[in-house]
Parts: C-alpha cells; sequence; structure tokens
C-alpha cells in the first residue's frame, strides 16, 4: 500500500468525522433523506466488485458482508435523534459514536494490513462489500429513527 492510500484513507475518515460532528449543532433538515445519501455515493463502488478481474469465493463474499453487518452495530447503537427547545432535530451529542466510527475504521485498516495476500484488486472489491453492508444498515436504522423522533415530535 502506498502513502496515497493511507492519505486518502485518513482524509475520508477526517471529512466524515467532520460533518458528523457538525451534525451536533445544526438541524437536521427535511424529511430525513438525505441521512441514506451516503449509500447513493457508493453505488458507484459495485463496479468493483463487478469488476472480471475480481477473483473470490461465495464464502469470502459472505464473511465480508457478516463484518459490514458487525461493524454497523455500535454506529447504529450510538446514533441517536432528539428534538431541541428551537423544536428542530438534530443529531444527539454522542463521544461514543466518534469511538465507534474510529474504531471501526481502525478495524477495516487492520483487517487490510492483515489480508495483504489477496490480490489488490480482490481486497478493495471485498472492502467495498465491508464499507456498503455497514453503511446501508447504520444510515437505514438512522432514518427510521429519525422518522420515529420526527413522528413523535409532531405528536
Amino acid at each position: 500500500m502506498g502513502n496515497s492510500f493511507y492519505v486518502t484513507f485518513i482524509l475520508i475518515a477526517a471529512l466524515v468525522l467532520w460533518r458528523r460532528t457538525r451534525s451536533f449543532y445544526r438541524p437536521i433538515k427535511g424529511d430525513g433523506r438525505r441521512i441514506l445519501l451516503p449509500v447513493l455515493f457508493m453505488l458507484p463502488g459495485i463496479a468493483l466488485v463487478l469488476n472480471k478481474d475480481v477473483h473470490a469465493p461465495a464464502y469470502e463474499w459472505l464473511v465480508a458482508c457478516a463484518i459490514g453487518v458487525a461493524l454497523s452495530i455500535p454506529l447504529i447503537w450510538t446514533t441517536e435523534y432528539e428534538v431541541r427547545e428551537d423544536k428542530q432535530i438534530y443529531a444527539k451529542k454522542n463521544v461514543g459514536f466518534i469511538v465507534a466510527f474510529v474504531a471501526v475504521l481502525a478495524i477495516r485498516f487492520a483487517l487490510r494490513s492483515y489480508l495483504q495476500m489477496i490480490d489488490p484488486q480482490t481486497l478493495s472489491a471485498l472492502f467495498m462489500v465491508v464499507a456498503f453492508s455497514y453503511v446501508l444498515p447504520w444510515r437505514i436504522v438512522s432514518f427510521v429513527k429519525f422518522r420515529r423522533t420526527a413522528l413523535l415530535q409532531s405528536a
């Protein structure tokens, strides 16, 4: 892995953390559909999985999905929403989320270093499946939590 990988990894992590911590102080606008946008932004990554040069047995794809779902659990637990005194919905301030997010990134980084014997294209595709498998459930559950908070607010 070259230096560009590490720089990209750190920049993406910093951007996500900055955006997420900023949401603690800004209300979530609209009906919450914007919570689901990261899933759409990840869709071009499916091209990695469909690449004809990627060869992985079915159990590796299943393990990648299972790891992704397991990594989504702490993110789901630490993502909550609240209605503040201005009657707007905000993400709850939660240091646990930041710790969970950094831990998820550290686990992904350690796995990537450990699995260097797999060819780079297959490894990238498997990690795209891991990422999609934790972002998808996390964002869907976050959307449901937001909608539940919005319904409770309007009641």
